[in-house]
């Protein structure tokens, strides 16, 4: 991969390289370990080149990522206190191992699961915001290191949110805290609460915000990152000012990171199904 820099973490447009470069990293819970290590891996090939400091913030022009994927996103864009990624990719797994079993508690008795999850979701997700609020303080979506884009949905409106560098510009009212698009986009239908919260354009209009999980809109991500990038050229982006519209796929490399496949289970046919009420399907959800 080849990127051009100013000096280390300062990235160029990406009209000054062969490509638009985009990392993509879809949502999948606590199996976010998987692509965590892959990054981790990609980072320390890319140190062996150009030395410890190196970032895979430094490599992108475009970040996303979806749910778990959104915070991965976060954690590799997020600027600390010295202008640098607040978390090394080699410091995901650590993350998770050591934050995964406060974030999903396991409940032992299926019995007592069940209740937990017909009263309601089956975690409070308070240490996870906790945690979020706690290091990203007061960092909003504008203060990433490189664009990012990150999907939620918004159960209110019924449709897909969408931060993004890009849409921030034109549309103030997105540059919302980063703990809060964290929270927002790992919010898993029956697993985390929905999370509402709002935000103040300069003139002052509030907008609100009632978000759940982003896998609801785009699990995988990178068709909506395609898509960001698309319109700014479209809009004829300075960034983009060399690139033309009908060419610009050709300038896209792409690195798309999933999180592994669920083991598969064989659970019931359809005979059994088919008398299930209400209650049935929601049982059977549980089991």
């Amino acid at each position: 991969m080849e990127v051009e820099r100013t000096k280390l973490g300062t990235l160029k447009a990406p009209t000054h390289g062969k490509f638009i470069t985009v990392l993509s990293i879809d949502g999948g819970g606590i199996r976010g370990i998987i692509p965590g290590i892959i990054v981790a891996f990609l980072e320390s090939e890319l140190q062996k080149l150009d030395g410890e400091e190196a970032r895979v913030a430094d490599y992108f022009d475009v970040v996303a990522g979806t749910s778990t994927g959104g915070l991965l996103t976060i954690m590799l864009t997020a600027a600390n206190d010295n202008n640098r990624p607040m978390y090394a990719a080699k410091d995901i797994k650590s993350f998770y191992f050591d934050n995964g079993p406060k974030i999903f508690p396991q409940v032992s008795w299926p019995l007592a699961k069940m209740i937990k999850a017909v009263l309601g979701p089956r975690y409070d997700g308070k240490y996870l915001h906790n945690l979020l609020k706690q290091k990203l303080g007061n960092t909003r979506c504008q203060q990433t290191l490189t664009n990012v884009v990150i999907p939620t949905f918004d159960i209110k409106r019924l449709q897909p949110t969408i931060f993004s560098s890009f849409e921030v510009k034109s549309k103030p009212h997105l540059n919302a805290l980063l703990s809060d698009i964290g929270i927002g986009t790992s919010a898993a239908p029956t697993y985390f609460p929905a999370h509402y919260f709002e935000t103040k354009d300069s003139a002052g209009k509030v907008e609100k915000f009632n978000l759940v999980d982003g896998g609801v809109a785009a699990n995988n991500p990178t068709l909506i990152a395609i898509g960001e990038v698309t319109k700014e050229i479209h809009r004829k982006s300075p960034d983009f000012n060399s690139i033309k519209a009908a060419d610009h796929y050709g300038r896209l490399l792409v690195l798309s990171l999933g999180t592994g496949s669920p083991k598969v289970e064989e659970k019931y046919t359809a005979n059994e199904a088919s008398r299930w009420g209400v209650f049935g399907w929601l049982v059977s959800d549980l089991m």
